[in-house]
């Protein structure tokens, strides 16, 4: 099977590709890197010549609505009117638990995701969307961006995160699949609330810096209740635990 993946150089995205090519796959990894850029169409046609598949596992640099609808908007539009263009028969996108939810409380990024989905969702094209919780490999860069006077000033909400493989392995599971024309949605194994996480990375970096849950806090600027970054019952869990990946991940 030949997949492209877009977004295929990041952190998701590289665990894609090696987990496809590890299956045998030709599988291209498609970004500005190598060339490939959605958001303006440039070398789509040819990174899109022969695929079956579409990974789209891209992100948006900004997180301010304007700029993050402009991106998902002008990147989506693109891979479906190349992909439609070059007879690809299964459009993937990895997206977030919670994304209407996220939007209906003001966040701005997550407004322009839900954008992206019911863009994907409207085209007539055969899709899955792949909803995941948070990664624990982002929950450092949420803890510094709290930070103010010397401690973490945090959402009070609770979170259920996943490790960045067991994303990979399930948007991987996904191209393989036949589309669902829905969504299919994946957490992690354990409920943390997102102050008890962030003091376990600060303790595992001997950081001895304070973590306060902010009941006025934001989440990427939406305002959230303490469950709305919890998936369904009905979701996939993930295998790996947060002391197993915070040990290997070292």
């Amino acid at each position: 099977m030949r997949i492209a993946v877009i977004g295929g150089t990041g952190l998701i995205g590289t665990r894609v590709v090696r987990s496809l090519r590890g299956d045998g796959h030709d599988v291209v990894a498609a970004a500005r890197s190598t060339g490939v850029n959605s958001f303006t169409g440039e070398g789509l046609a040819d990174a899109l010549a022969g695929a079956d598949v579409i990974v789209d596992v891209s992100n948006s640099s900004y997180t301010d609505e304007e700029a993050a609808r402009e991106f998902f908007y002008a990147s989506t539009m693109n891979l479906l009117g190349y992909g439609d263009a070059a007879g690809v028969g299964h459009h993937v996108a990895l997206s977030v638990v919670g994304t209407d939810r996220l939007a209906r409380a003001e966040g701005g990024y997550f407004i322009a995701k839900e954008q992206q989905e019911r863009l994907l969702s409207s085209s007539g094209r055969p899709y899955t969307l792949v909803h995941a919780t948070q990664f624990f490999e982002f929950v450092r860069s949420i803890t510094d961006h709290a930070m103010r006077g010397g401690a973490a000033h945090v959402a009070d909400v609770l979170v259920q995160p996943m490790a960045a493989d067991d994303v990979a392995a399930v948007v991987a599971q996904a191209a393989l699949a036949e589309p669902r024309c829905g969504m299919q949605e994946h957490g992690g194994p354990e409920v943390f609330s997102l102050g008890e996480i962030a003091a376990l990375d600060l303790r595992w970096r001997h950081d001895d810096r304070e973590v306060l849950p902010d009941p006025l806090g934001t989440y990427f600027g939406a305002r959230l209740a303490p469950r709305d970054l919890l998936p369904e019952a009905t979701a996939t869990i993930a295998p790996t635990r947060y002391h197993e990946w915070r040990v290997s991940a070292g």
